[in-house]
């Protein structure tokens, strides 16, 4: 799947299917952004200026915000954008498919968050997007990027599938645009530290 092949699709998504938890309640879709936020807030240092890529509608960069982080919602969908900032007209947003974060914010950040969107993406599109993330964080910042990792890797079919990868190809992508992975330590995302590539 193409990356605007998968924007379109959430363009189209019945907010339902956004998230498991959203069929179950909007509380419970809430409460779910917010013990992300909470986990996150344990990764991320104190008030840093972060950018949540892949935001839609807010479920988790609203929480994050509320804990104090400057934080930017950024996502490839106006229409998950629109819902966003009906629900929190002062969280700053950026359209972006990720490719171009760094041209759209203007500067580097301290770090970005990328929670059920890798998993959406083909292996090519969601290289250029990790490079795109990358390319926007400072020396020594972070991405906390749900890139999971699988004994028997496989590329999703469609935009609603799960693509999961092999260490080895993680790894040279992280060597070749300058991640380092760092100790999870009771994350359930892989944490990475950007460095200079190479």
């Amino acid at each position: 799947m193409s990356i605007d092949s998968v924007i379109d699709a959430w363009n189209q998504a019945d907010p339902a299917a956004i998230h498991p938890t959203r069929g179950i309640s909007e509380d419970a879709y809430r409460i779910s952004g917010e013990n992300q936020a909470a986990l996150l807030s344990t990764i991320l240092p104190a008030g840093c200026k972060v950018v949540d890529f892949g935001c839609g509608d807010g479920r988790v960069a609203i929480p994050l915000a509320g804990l104090g982080y400057e934080v930017t919602a950024a996502d490839g969908s106006q229409v998950m954008l629109d819902r966003l900032t009906e629900a929190a007209p002062d969280v700053p947003t950026v359209l972006t498919d990720g490719t171009d974060l760094a041209d759209q914010l203007g500067r580097k950040t301290d770090a970005v968050i990328s929670l059920a969107v890798l998993i959406h993406h083909s292996y090519e599109s969601a290289e250029r997007i990790i490079e795109g993330l990358r390319a926007a964080v400072r020396v020594n910042g972070l991405l906390v990027l749900d890139w999971p990792v699988a004994d028997e890797p496989a590329e999703g079919a469609g935009w609603i599938s799960v693509t999961t990868w092999s260490r080895d190809r993680q790894d040279e992508l992280c060597q070749r645009i300058g991640l380092k992975r760092l100790d999870q330590a009771g994350s359930p995302w892989p944490i990475f530290r950007a460095v200079k590539a190479g």
